[in-house]
């Protein structure tokens, strides 16, 4: 019988040169389009931080807010979003931080995290680790403190846990 991981790491789809030629994109889609995978994804989210008193989940735009949400559900707390700048509607504070041929900004709203607050971020993908460490910062200048960074998917090769520590980080899927 197959685990619930290893269910989850077959149905990610293999697509070739996306977002350009010799990229291999591991797409997610497959799994959160699936009702019983995506229950499953967020059961084994779920079954992995019951025990650790999260106050708040930070979602990372876009594709963070679907887990997020669910999971926030499940553990009765709140959600906070990570958006690109300019997106929210409310005061903020940002951070940038480098992208392979530039820089990105993130914000988030200045009262979505109260001081202490035990916060798990999330996200689907930890690649570099640029996004999830931008985010684990406004968490920290908001006073929060973050317990750990959760993602459905961690590509190891790309060193993205070393981008965040020294956050620990929870990923069900690895390549």
């Amino acid at each position: 019988m197959q685990s619930a991981k290893e269910r989850l790491r077959l149905a990610v789809r293999d697509v070739q040169d996306f977002p350009k030629d010799g990229v291999v994109f591991k797409d997610i889609t497959p799994i959160i389009e699936d009702a019983q995978l995506f229950r499953l994804t967020v059961t084994v989210f779920a079954d992995h931080y019951k025990r650790k008193n999260i106050e708040q989940i930070v979602a990372i735009d876009a594709r963070g807010f679907l887990c997020g949400s669910a999971l926030a559900y499940v553990l009765g707390t709140g959600i906070s979003v990570v958006r690109k700048k300019g997106k929210l509607p409310y005061k903020t504070i940002s951070t940038s931080y480098d992208l392979e041929y530039g820089f990105n900004t993130v914000e988030m709203h200045v009262d979505s995290i109260k001081k202490n607050q035990r916060v798990l971020v999330i996200d689907d993908v930890l690649a570099t680790g640029g996004t999830a460490k931008a985010a684990i910062s406004l968490v920290q200048q908001l006073g929060g403190h973050v317990v750990e960074a959760a993602f459905l998917m961690e590509l190891e090769f790309l060193n993205g846990k070393e981008a965040i520590a020294p956050t620990p980080c929870y990923s069900i899927i690895k390549y």
